[in-house]
């Protein structure tokens, strides 16, 4: 495991006894985050979007809820909806970290932004850790059964 910051993200080669990949964290704001995607392909010479899975907060589920899907809409994640202008289509991976919905709708971005603490942060942390887990997973069993094992709730 190596890391090295370039300017849209903090990048990290990561290998196992069954593949290699790379780890790219957005240092944009969130909204942007295609803007951080862009120059990855483009070093990567990634072609294919499948290749690439998209890990992101979901209001839609609640906390310690994960799932892997393929394709769909946007669920006006401005996030996804920067992804898929640079990639030119909403039919890549994601992987979505239930967070819950915020009590009222108009709330939404002060809901995401804010700073955890106390138990709400350890839950997230370990919905983090069990992310990461599920990441491994793509890579050691390949897509297909981690998301059979992951929207089933199993956490490999």
């Amino acid at each position: 495991f190596s890391s090295r910051r370039r300017h849209t993200r903090c990048l990290s080669d990561w290998s196992s006894d069954v593949c290699s990949s790379d780890l790219a964290v957005p240092t944009t704001y969130m909204n942007e985050s295609g803007a951080a995607l862009r120059p990855l392909l483009q070093r990567t010479s990634i072609t294919d979007i499948s290749r690439v899975v998209i890990v992101h907060d979901e209001l839609d589920f609640a906390p310690g809820r994960l799932q892997i899907k393929t394709g769909g809409g946007l669920a006006g994640h401005n996030g996804l909806r920067s992804i898929a202008g640079v990639v030119g289509t909403q039919d890549f991976t994601r992987l979505r970290i239930g967070i819950g919905k915020p009590p009222h709708k108009e709330q939404g971005a002060d809901f995401v932004l804010k700073r955890l603490t106390g138990p709400a942060r350890t839950a997230v942390e370990l919905d983090v850790a069990a992310a990461a887990d599920a990441i491994e997973l793509i890579l050691d069993v390949g897509l297909a059964a981690a998301q059979q094992q992951v929207n089933a709730g199993m956490r490999g």
